[in-house]
């Protein structure tokens, strides 16, 4: 109880900061794409190396099973590696489907990977609970009420295609995440992940872009709050999040991105919200709301059977 507990509020904080970095990356598409994501990824993963050098110098008077450790190291390398390579192909198509389409849109088929998560879990074999069902179609439909400003404002266009390509790598992420993150150190794996991401992204960025010096330090502030806050310290707490919680139910939590970017939108850009909109932030959070209720009355259930017993 207390684990899932925990395990809820770093996704929660990782919704929030996701959701307040949105404001903060707006300015990012100026920079490309490549450039843009490959130093911020980059940055995230050396925040993360003097974490991981203060964790060791905790641990160095603690005995440890050495053949646990190569496994442990074995999971860190490969998932880290996995993940970053997710990464970096999932923010590039963001960053490119958002050029061809409106930011809302995007929030909105960005967070169908809420939908993927329980059908891509049932091809691999895990099971879905029933009313986690319910909570992703009201979820789904908070999201469209929520980031689409109108029906008509909902044509196909090519940068939709990309967005939603992304939804499905993120949710593969997701899923990796799940499958990696109780077998390893949570906060070295995600520094692979990121110096991984960003060193590909880097790479591409010489390849494919003409990086502009005076652009990236125009916009530091941008690169270093998304790089330490949404990349460093946000995707670090998805990791650590993610061991003790079903990865549906993760999804669901992390929505709330879409929420938060609303909110944080209102207060410091300003901007106003609709009453379709505010609907929509109320239905999502009922949504996740809901995915938690069944799980944790359960366990309450179960603790009042083990009183009884004694």
């Amino acid at each position: 109880m207390n684990k899932r507990i925990k395990s809820d509020l770093l996704l929660f904080i990782t919704a929030i900061i996701w959701g307040s970095a949105f404001v903060a990356q707006k300015s990012g598409g100026e920079i490309g794409a490549f450039t843009f994501n490959g130093i911020r990824t980059f940055i995230g993963g050396l925040s993360l190396i003097p974490v991981i050098i203060l964790m060791d110098g905790f641990k160095k008077n603690k005995t440890e099973n050495e053949e646990e450790t190569k496994e442990q190291r074995k999971a860190m390398f490969i998932g880290g590696i996995s993940c970053g390579i997710l990464l970096f192909i999932a923010s590039t198509l963001q960053q490119y489907g958002i050029s061809y389409t409106t930011v809302g849109k995007a929030g909105f088929i960005t967070s169908l990977y809420t939908i993927l998560v329980p059908i891509i879990s049932i091809i691999i074999g895990k099971k879905v609970r029933p009313v986690i069902w319910i909570c992703v179609i009201t979820g789904a439909i908070g999201l469209y009420l929520l980031c689409v400003p109108s029906v008509e404002s909902f044509s196909f266009q090519i940068g939709d295609v990309l967005v939603f390509l992304c939804a499905i790598i993120f949710a593969i992420h997701i899923l990796v995440v799940d499958h990696f993150s109780p077998k390893t150190n949570g906060v070295k794996m995600s520094c692979i992940q990121f110096i991984v991401a960003g060193g590909i992204g880097i790479v591409m960025m010489f390849i494919f872009e003409n990086p502009n010096l005076k652009v990236i330090t125009d916009n530091w502030f941008t690169i270093i709050y998304a790089g330490i806050f949404s990349c460093g310290i946000a995707y670090t707490l998805q990791i650590l999040g993610q061991k003790d919680a079903d990865p549906t139910d993760a999804s669901l939590i992390l929505s709330l991105e879409s929420v938060f970017s609303v909110i944080t939108g209102t207060i410091v850009l300003h901007e106003h919200m609709k009453n379709k909109e505010i609907i929509g932030c109320i239905m999502i959070l009922g949504a996740v709301l809901l995915s938690q209720l069944p799980t944790n009355i359960t366990v309450l259930k179960r603790k009042k059977q083990d009183n009884n017993e004694i």
